[in-house]
Parts: structure tokens; C-alpha cells; sequence
């Protein structure tokens, strides 16, 4: 019988198998191999930190963001006195499992099927890779983290059939050794309805190879042409395509991620993309943390009410942060007149510091008063119309 069996092996589900192996426990990790998830890739210097994670694990290192508007304009803006990383989901991922497995995790290959309980336990149920034959794990806990479609969380969870969500497509392509449209250290994210009408495109240098890619929820959206759009602006069509990837991503954290028993949910089960910014590797490595969290301290006390504390720790630190973002991408990613709007506040410099400190550093910044008075003035001047959409 194993501690806890992790099904999803990707950055939330291998961080919690790593942390549980480290922290005594018995642990399997079940994870379909060869999946690569679609993902621009970056990661702030938070995670790097807080996840040890090495610097040959970085493809390239980003110093500045270009947002781009729907008519076209750019802003630029800085990353002062450090970097964004970028990694490619192919190797980062596997990275993260090997480590698990090197703490000590039992890694299995195959697709999850269900899980059943007798008077023996729990059980978790699988068709192996190879032999394709249905096995079992025998466990105390289960910890979901098998995406936004998530099996167990539809099966386990209340609300897990409900989760709202957008479609992510991308094309990692070999990066190009000319192109005016493209800078190796510049991340490009586009507004603009043509290339995704409730989200946005981006066009992500991971080093010797690129991210170009977009998202959106509203059906219909033909993601291929939108792609292919992103790509001809930017000067990339010729550009050899490497592999293409899609995947839902969520758009929300689910109100409960336990089932009261012997199920926690964590990543993109559990819903922790960060909206407007469709950011999900930090909030998945978080998610995946606080789960085994929560799964040690029930082992430990016996009690499932501790289950409860992988959602109330994540929470804790990030509830606000998710609200800021909601609000933000309900307010102007609702069309191309407000995305102009949306742009055009990104020249203000107080807006710029705020935003890349907050992602930086994971957390709202506490800046000088007059700043934030500031930010909401222009702000409401712009939800309200009061100055042009164009006016920087």
C-alpha cells in the first residue's frame, strides 16, 4: 500500500510527489507519458527560487514584454534588474518527474481509469501502457492533478463537472535566424480579436525554438488560422513547425477541491490558472505543494478535515491576486475597443512596475499611495471613455 498515488504527473502532480517522498511518505506517481501540454513556457524568478530549479532547465531568458494592440501599436515594457524564464514543457516536465522519481517516487506508466474502494481501501485504477492490461494501486490518499478535464475530479469532487474553460493552441517552431518582427529576448503577447475575440495570442523565444500560440473559449474560433496569422506578422511562416499542441486550460479554482475522504485536487484539476495572463506553471507547482501538504498532515493526524488545507493555503497568498486578474480580463477583453484601452494603460509607467513586480514576486505590491490613486484614475478614464483609446 503506498502513502499516496498521484495521478497527472505534469509540473503540480510531480511537485507533489516529489515533496511527499522528501517528506517520508510512500508515493506513486501514474502518468500517461508522452503528453506534452501547449504552454508559452514562462516562469518568474519566484519559482526558480522556490522550486530549485536549475539553470540548464532555462531556454532562454526574457528582458522584456511587448504587448501589442489591435491596431497595431506596441509597448514595450522592461524587466529591470532580472529576468522572466522560459522553458519548453518537453524537457521541464520530464525534469520534474525524474526528480520525483529520484526522492523516491514510484513512477507508473499508463492512463487512468477509475477509482474503487473496498473494505481493504482505496484503490486506483489503470490500463498499463505496456501490457494494456487494467491494474490497481492500493493507497491511502489520491492527489488529482490530471488536468483541466480532470477524471478524478469529475468522479470525485463536487463541482469537478462543471469547470469552465478555454482551448490553448500553440506551435513550437524552430526559431529564426533573421526576422524584424522577432527578438530572442522578447516575449510578444498580441490583443486582438482577429487572433483570439476573449483572450490573446503570444509568441514566446525559447531559445533555439519558438512558442507561437493563442487561446479562446467561444466556440467556432479556427485556432489553426489564428496561429497561422500570428505567425505571418510575425515574419515566422517560413520557420520549420517542430510540433503542435492543444489543451483545455482553466479558467477558474474550483469552490471545494476534496472530497471529504481521500481525493485532493491540485493544478489545472483544481482550476489555478491565473486569469487575464492564462499563467499556469507557478499556480500548478503551488497547487501541487499545498496538496501534499494537506495529504502529509492527514496521514499524520488521521484527521480528512485536513484535506481542506491545500484550497485554504493557496488561497491565502493568492485569492486577491486572482481577483485583480479576473477584474482586469473581464473589463477589457471584451473587444478590440477595450483591448486598445488596455494597451494604451500599459505605457504608464506606474503600471508597468506594478505588473511585472507583482508577477515577479507572486504577490500585490504595496507601492507608494499616489501610485495606485494614479492607476485608478486612468483607469476609470479609460473603462468610462473619457480619453481616446489611442491616447498614450
Amino acid at each position: 500500500m503506498f502513502d499516496v498515488v498521484v495521478i497527472g504527473a505534469g509540473p503540480s502532480g510531480a511537485t507533489a510527489a516529489e515533496d511527499l517522498t522528501r517528506s517520508g511518505h510512500s508515493v506513486a506517481m501514474l502518468d500517461r507519458d508522452g503528453r506534452i501540454k501547449p504552454c508559452g513556457g514562462a516562469i518568474p524568478p519566484r519559482l526558480i527560487n522556490d522550486f530549485l530549479i536549475p539553470d540548464n532547465q532555462i531556454v532562454a531568458k526574457i528582458k522584456t514584454a511587448r504587448m501589442i494592440s489591435p491596431t497595431g501599436r506596441n509597448v514595450d515594457i522592461p524587466i529591470e534588474d532580472g529576468f522572466v524564464g522560459m522553458v519548453d514543457r518537453e524537457y521541464f516536465d520530464e525534469f520534474l518527474r525524474k526528480r520525483a522519481e529520484i526522492a523516491g517516487a514510484k513512477r507508473y506508466t499508463g492512463t487512468y481509469l477509475r477509482i474503487d474502494r473496498d473494505g481493504d481501501g482505496t484503490h486506483v485504477v489503470y490500463r498499463d501502457k505496456t501490457s494494456g492490461e487494467e491494474r490497481s494501486l492500493h493507497t491511502r490518499l489520491v492527489i488529482g492533478a490530471d488536468g483541466a478535464r480532470s477524471g478524478v475530479a469529475k468522479a470525485e469532487v463536487p463541482g469537478g463537472e462543471k469547470i469552465k474553460y478555454v482551448i490553448a493552441y500553440h506551435e513550437i517552431i524552430e526559431a529564426p535566424t533573421t526576422s524584424a518582427a522577432y527578438n530572442p529576448i522578447r516575449c510578444d503577447v498580441i490583443y486582438d480579436g482577429v487572433i483570439s475575440p476573449d483572450f490573446y495570442g503570444w509568441v514566446f523565444p525559447h531559445g533555439k525554438s519558438v512558442s507561437v500560440g493563442m487561446g479562446t473559449g467561444i466556440d467556432g474560433v479556427d485556432l489553426k488560422n489564428a496561429t497561422a496569422e500570428l505567425r505571418a506578422r510575425a515574419g515566422l511562416t517560413e520557420c520549420l513547425t517542430l510540433r503542435r499542441e492543444g489543451a483545455p486550460i482553466p479558467l477558474h479554482p474550483m469552490d471545494k477541491w476534496d472530497n471529504g475522504h481521500d481525493v485532493i485536487l491540485a493544478g489545472d484539476a483544481a482550476g489555478v490558472v491565473a486569469p487575464s495572463s492564462g499563467e499556469g506553471i507557478y499556480y500548478a507547482m503551488v497547487g501541487g505543494r499545498v496538496a501534499a501538504t494537506a495529504a502529509s498532515a492527514c496521514l499524520v493526524t488521521g484527521h480528512t478535515r485536513d484535506l481542506q488545507l491545500a484550497r485554504k493555503l493557496f488561497m491565502r497568498e493568492h485569492k486577491n491576486v486572482f481577483k485583480v486578474l479576473g477584474a482586469m480580463q473581464n473589463a477589457y477583453y471584451r473587444s478590440d475597443e477595450r483591448r486598445e484601452r488596455f494597451v494604451s494603460l500599459c505605457h504608464d509607467v506606474d503600471v508597468q512596475k506594478l505588473t511585472f513586480e507583482a508577477y515577479m514576486n507572486k504577490r500585490l505590491v504595496k507601492a507608494r499611495p499616489m501610485a495606485h490613486l494614479r492607476i485608478g484614475i486612468k483607469n476609470l478614464a479609460h473603462l468610462t471613455r473619457m480619453i481616446p483609446a489611442t491616447r498614450v
